[in-house]
This record gives structure tokens, sequence and C-alpha cells, in this order.
């Protein structure tokens, strides 16, 4: 048996990157999964490669930011397939990488919107429904740009810490209900968030040090996150609570640093 057998798991983001790799293995794993994004050619691929595997998912097009469309998306998953036992709120943004002065509210507003209403509303209305039946997993996509500096832009790195911060009182929020919170801080992922980066480093040659500062000397992959998130998702995280777990090659463990022989 896998280790989501027999639950129902809401995964947003899942047109691509994390959340399609995500929803893709909690599938495998048994779960029935019903995949959230804004992106619906992504999502259908989504959908298509899961059931091609012999798993059992269907498609959801879903603003994260709207309490309606999430409200609809959870109760879809409850009367599709009967339960909703697990949360992955993983859909993000980055805003774009505008000097300081040239960031706009508008901007900053939308990224919140999206990267910590977003899970906020994924906790409100899910972790209620837990609650009335005494279990569940909720768990957020954050990032490694959420507990220090430098590693995204200031929206999102704002945004980022905002959801750590979701976890950590949404736990206690939820108090005595068996509904565990948590979040995933990547460190930097080959997503189609971060192309640009990778497009401009293979142009040039140097993709090689993509990823350098981090003592594991690589970028990662969306695979490595969602190993995270299934083990979060499943019982065998049942006594993890209220955290924030950077996976991230090691790079939240210390501070940059020149590579040794390098100026």
């Amino acid at each position: 048996m896998g280790r989501m057998e027999g639950k129902v798991a809401v995964i947003t983001g899942a047109g691509s990157g994390i959340g399609r790799a995500s929803a893709r293995l909690f599938a495998k794993e048994g779960a029935k999964v019903v995949a959230a994004d804004v992106n619906e050619e992504g999502l259908g691929e989504t959908v298509e490669a899961i059931n091609s595997d012999g798993g059992t998912a269907m498609a959801k097009p879903t603003d994260v930011g709207s309490e309606e469309a999430v409200q609809a998306l959870l109760q879809t998953a409850i009367d599709t397939y009967g339960d909703l036992d697990a949360i992955y709120a993983n859909a993000g943004i980055t805003g774009g990488h505008q000097p300081l002065a040239e960031t706009t509210v508008d901007t900053f507003q939308e990224v919140l919107r999206v990267n910590l209403i977003g899970p906020f509303l994924a906790i409100k209305h899910g972790g209620t429904y837990m609650a009335s039946k005494g279990k569940g997993s909720i768990v957020c996509t954050a990032s490694v740009a959420g507990l220090r500096s430098n590693a995204g832009p200031m929206p999102y790195s704002a945004s980022k810490a905002g959801v750590i911060s979701l976890v950590q009182t949404g736990a206690y929020h939820l108090y005595g209900t068996g509904v565990r919170i948590n979040a995933i801080c990547p460190g930097l992922i080959e997503t189609g968030m971060t192309r640009p980066v990778f497009d401009m480093a293979r142009e040039r040659g140097v993709l090689n040090k993509v990823g350098q500062l981090n003592p594991l000397s690589r970028y990662g992959h969306p695979e490595e996150i969602a190993n995270m998130a299934l083990f979060l998702a499943s019982d065998d995280a049942s006594y993890v609570n209220g955290q924030a777990i950077p996976v991230c090659g090691g790079l939240s463990a210390g501070h940059p640093f020149t590579r040794p022989g390098r100026s």
C-alpha cells in the first residue's frame, strides 16, 4: 500500500513544477488528487499524466487568492471523492525582480494575495473541515527567502516569511484538533518560476554554477520537494506540526560565501 492510500488530497499550483511533481507522487502513493491551478493547459497535462499512470485525479481551475474559489475547490474534493485528508497549498508567484524603487503597491498586493492569502484560505477552510473529523494535514510552500534575505525579491520574500508564520500560528489555532500544518522552504529549484535563471545559465554555458553556494553545490529538482510534501502529508509525519522545513541543499544552514579558491 502507498503512503497516501485511501486519502484525498488537494494540490494547488499543480499545473507545473513542484505542484505537478507532487500531484503525480501523491497519486502514485494512492491518493485521489484534486489538482488546482490557474494554468488550465498545464493542469490538464498533469491530470492526464496521472490518469495515464493508473492514478486517480481531476482538474479544478482555481484562483487560490479568492475565498469563494478555494471554498469551491475544497468542496469539489469532498463531493467527488467523499473526504479531504490533505492539502498542499503550493501555488505561488514571484512578482518579478524589479528594483525596490520600481516595485509597485499593486505588485506587492498581488504577490501577497496569491502567496499568503492563498495558504491562509487553505488553512481556514481546509483546517475547519479537517478539525470536524479530528485529523488531517496541511502543507504550505514557503521558501528559504522567507527565512533570510538575498534569496528572492522583497514582495516574494515577505510573503514567504508570512507563510512560515501562518503554519506556526495556525498549528496553535487548531490546537487539540488533530490537524497538522507545516511548511516546506525550498532552495533554488528548477521550475517554471525560476526558468529565466536557468535559461540564462544555459545560454552562457554556466549551468554548473547554479546552486553552487549550498553545501551540496547544486540546484534542486521538483521531485525532491515533492518527496518532503508527501512525507508531511502522510501519517509518517504524524508528530510533525507547526514546522518550516528547509529543503535547500544546506543553503539555509549558513550564510553566502565564496567557494575556496574563488575570488
